[in-house]
């Protein structure tokens, strides 16, 4: 049973600080699972928490950062993709912990549906906004920032303004998966990917024209396709590709949608054609093909944008940005990549 308060009431943070013997931020980035704080110390915690009967304080946490509402807000381009399901679970995770709400709108990659729903954010006092901008146009987010709500970007870097942000290393993953391909003997190699605006399909389509160059190769134009963003258009685009007089040996795709319509296309051809990819997904090791996929911890990537949000309403409301001549500096995370390999 949960020992009694010693000065009655409900216990606070700075209780389970005072019981742990740590500062009240270490309690707040242990309860949120923050991996810079040790195992050994995240345990005392937790103990500590548990032993007093401690519960995130709703009104005081609002107080302290001067806004009311408890919510964050996740702006995704797609999310019939579940890329953004997982980032959202992993987001969720870590602003849980700190007595934050999610809400999730989805802009379906159009940015005037983007700047309205970041207005609307702002307009309601979300507490902060992670976003995955549709384009390179983010007035709307500086525009956010400015009017004091902290941003924090994932898998796309900002524009025009400084925010936080976490990235996955798209070069270096679709570099290493072209690679792979070029490695089995492959040399006209196919790209299907997301509309040349958006960061992630630009940095993939970068890391497959290096993985060309390093091999002593240029990409052929005849076989690149560019906007696809579901997998029916990807049918389309993969089938366009195999029809061709001379047909790519195999395609490497840039997201998970692309490789799924890929894949149809090469069964309904019957295609000895070989699949790389961005991103694993479920079921890829049932589909009787021969897969390269490009896999990195899409849970981490929301995981690690929380944090960097908490990050900045901790300084808000502690006053800590106003101590410092200068404010924290934006900080980049990059999640790492690596290839899993699906038999057929």
């Amino acid at each position: 049973m949960p020992g009694p308060h010693p000065k009655g009431g409900q216990p606070t943070l700075r209780d389970v600080a005072e019981r742990a013997g740590v500062s009240a931020m270490t309690v707040s980035r242990a309860l949120r699972d923050d991996p810079q704080v040790l195992p050994a110390t995240r345990e005392r915690v937790r103990a500590a928490a548990d032993a007093l009967g401690y519960r995130p304080n709703e009104v005081a946490r609002s107080l302290r950062l001067g806004r009311g509402t408890g919510l964050v807000g996740l702006v995704v381009t797609n999310l019939a993709n579940p890329f953004y399901s997982r980032l959202a679970l992993g987001v969720d995770s870590v602003v849980a912990g700190d007595g934050l709400k999610t809400v999730i709108g989805n802009t379906g990659q159009d940015q005037e549906a983007e700047r309205e729903l970041v207005a609307d954010l702002v307009a309601r006092r979300v507490d902060g906004i992670i976003a995955v901008p549709a384009g390179a146009d983010q007035r709307h987010l500086a525009s956010a920032v400015a009017d004091g709500v902290p941003v924090v970007l994932a898998s796309r870097p900002p524009e025009g303004f400084a925010a936080d942000c976490v990235l996955v290393d798209d070069f270096g993953g679709a570099r290493d998966a072209t690679a792979r391909l070029l490695e089995r003997g492959h040399r006209r190699i196919g790209f299907l990917g997301s509309p040349p605006a958006v960061h992630t399909g630009t940095e993939r389509l970068r890391g497959f024209h290096a993985a060309l160059a390093a091999a002593g190769l240029a990409a052929d134009a005849r076989h690149i396709r560019q906007g696809q963003t579901e997998p029916d258009q990807a049918t389309r685009a993969a089938a366009e590709l195999l029809a061709l007089a001379e047909p790519p040996t195999a395609l490497f795709c840039s997201n998970n949608r692309n490789t799924i319509g890929a894949f149809r296309a090469i069964r309904a051809a019957d295609a000895d054609v070989s699949l790389a990819g961005f991103d694993d997904f479920e079921l890829a090791d049932a589909l009787g093909l021969a897969l390269t996929l490009v896999a990195y911890d899409s849970d981490e990537l929301g995981r690690a944008a929380g944090r960097l949000l908490l990050d900045r309403l901790h300084d808000h409301g502690s006053g800590a940005a106003d101590e410092r001549t200068e404010p924290r500096p934006p900080r980049q995370i990059v999640v790492p990549t690596s290839l899993v390999e699906y038999g057929g």
